[in-house]
């Protein structure tokens, strides 16, 4: 079954359903304040006819339509739920600053959102209420907190450590050697965070020169599926009587995704479990497992069920892989597109650390052209196209427009990132600009929204110090390791084929070591 059966049917359901909508809806307080602009909708079943009908991502097809009613804020009802996209960081600043409260929920529609969270168990996709606080606050106060985090720092220094040996084994000969840097971002990311988690990199065997096996591409690809689908746009989450069928696949591709992933992670979380039960824990190092294991309630009683622990593992591993991994493989194909920008990033490095040692997280709030070229990154691509929906928990008047209760809110991080009227010429990757105005000095914080980084209010990301930690080291060891240019043959990386959220192909580049051999073989053998 798929998209045409709706539009089969869809004469007989306006028969038997047909009701009146309208772009004013009274408010309690009496007024008629009109809803934000946007397309007319069909009765019962809103803007879903054209949605689907469109040959555009439907993400591209959201901001057509804010286009066409030249409007930084619009309503679109897909049955019915109205979905209000946002493009002005003025209006963002109203929804999760001024009535955060009002919008601090999640949608509890998505068919794949609940398939992921394990029916609404974990801190980013569960509607506002005990479960989200509870987990919210094992993630701020046990998991995300400064000082678990300083205490897993060797985690994440081995792994840079790995990445800088793992490149060194390719490109050692005297002419270098190119490398698949898109492989090597995600590969990074996915091990610092399994490091954390499980106290492992690899899920088999493993390879000598630290580089990815089949299981852990396997898994990160199934992670980087589950975030492509999540939150997707599916015709069978907005009209009720269609939830049991999978119209549009994405709930078949979102269990394959997650079966993958749960086929690596249940054994070793399973196990752990079970040691705990058996009290076999001596001489086991900390992780994040543990800590979530080992949690009590005020009945010295287990705090989190096993399918807590799953849902929130899978969750936090979905959290790290995308953004650093992505906005590295940006930054770096612009640094190779604009050569001066590549040379001062490395002049500030030689500057700030030398060559004589490697650069550390402490040194990250002292590479401002670095953070800078790495905040423009976020600006101008995002890896998604919009924030996690916030729902609305009652009618309320936002900027003179009338919010139903139950409306979906998305933050465009496009449109934000690449807005004229805030951002000038901004489809120019500039890091210059973050200097200029000193938000270099917020890190990769963007409070004021001008970009989404971490987002903000109550369901900003608990995890952002990690996330900067991740990205900023990902990048500085890359600059910091080699010489990098383009592969024989190409002179500038072609970005016209490119969409908004990807580069059409993995980014290959041409490393050579920029160190002294000796400071490669030093590092020490960390794999778990």
């Amino acid at each position: 079954m798929d998209a045409f059966f709706v539009l089969l049917f869809m004469p007989f359901i306006f028969v038997m359903f047909s009701q009146c909508y309208y772009r004013k809806r009274k408010h309690s307080n009496g007024e008629a304040p009109e809803l934000p602009p946007g397309p007319k909708p069909w009765p019962l079943v809103g803007c879903l006819p054209t949605m689907l009908t469109t040959n555009l991502p439907t993400y591209q097809w959201i901001h057509a339509v804010m286009k066409q009613f030249n409007a930084e804020i619009a309503c679109i009802r897909l049955g019915s739920i109205y979905i209000i996209p946002v493009a002005s960081p003025q209006l963002a600043l109203e929804f999760l600053k001024t009535y955060d409260s009002i919008f601090a929920s999640r949608s509890s529609i998505s068919n794949t959102v609940d398939t992921l969270s394990h029916r609404y168990l974990t801190a980013a996709f569960s509607p506002l209420g005990k479960q989200w606080r509870k987990m919210r606050r094992i993630l701020a106060s046990e998991i995300l907190n400064s000082s678990t985090l300083h205490r897993m720092l060797g985690h994440r220094n081995a792994e840079a450590d790995t990445l800088l040996r793992y490149i060194f084994s390719q490109t050692s000969n005297r002419d270098g050697a190119v490398v698949n840097l898109r492989s090597i971002t995600q590969h990074y990311c996915g091990n610092i965070i399994r490091r954390m988690l499980f106290n492992k990199r690899y899920y088999g065997k493993g390879r000598e020169d630290g580089g990815p096996t089949f299981e852990e591409e396997e898994h990160n690809q199934a992670l980087l599926t589950i975030l492509k689908h999540v939150n997707a746009f599916s015709t069978s989450d907005f009209m009720p009587w269609l939830k049991p069928f999978d119209l549009d696949g994405h709930q078949k591709i979102m269990k394959n995704a997650l079966n993958v992933v749960q086929k690596y992670d249940e054994p070793i979380i399973d196990e752990r479990v079970q040691r705990w039960k058996d009290g076999k824990m001596e001489g086991v190092k900390e992780d994040i497992l543990n800590i979530l294991i080992s949690l009590k309630d005020e009945n010295a009683k287990p705090l989190l069920s096993v399918a807590e622990i799953k849902a929130q593992i899978t969750e936090l591993q979905i959290a790290t892989i995308d953004n650093p991994s992505n906005a590295v493989e940006w930054a770096m194909a612009e640094l190779l597109n604009q050569p001066k920008i590549l040379e001062k990033a490395i002049e500030e490095l030689d500057k700030v650390v030398g060559r004589e040692r490697l650069v550390q997280e402490y040194d990250i709030p002292n590479l401002k052209y670095l953070t800078a070229c790495i905040r423009e990154s976020f600006r101008l691509h995002p890896f998604s196209p919009f924030n996690v929906p916030h729902v609305s928990n009652t009618d309320i008047i936002v900027a003179g427009y009338f919010i139903p209760k139950g409306s979906e809110v998305l933050l465009s991080r496009i449109s934000l990132g690449r807005n004229p009227r805030i951002w000038e010429d901004p489809m120019r990757f500039n890091p210059e600009r973050h200097l200029n105005d000193r938000t270099v000095e917020l890190g990769l914080l963007e409070p004021n929204l001008r970009f989404m980084s971490f987002s903000r209010g109550r369901r900003g990301c608990p995890g952002s110090s990690l996330g900067t930690n991740i990205t900023m080291m990902l990048f500085a060891r890359l600059l910091q390791g080699f010489s990098w240019s383009f592969v024989p043959g190409i002179t500038k990386i072609d970005f016209s084929e490119a969409d908004e959220l990807s580069l059409p192909k993995p980014l290959h580049l041409h490393a050579q070591p920029r160190l002294s051999h000796i400071m490669y073989p030093r590092l020490v053998h960390h794999d778990a």
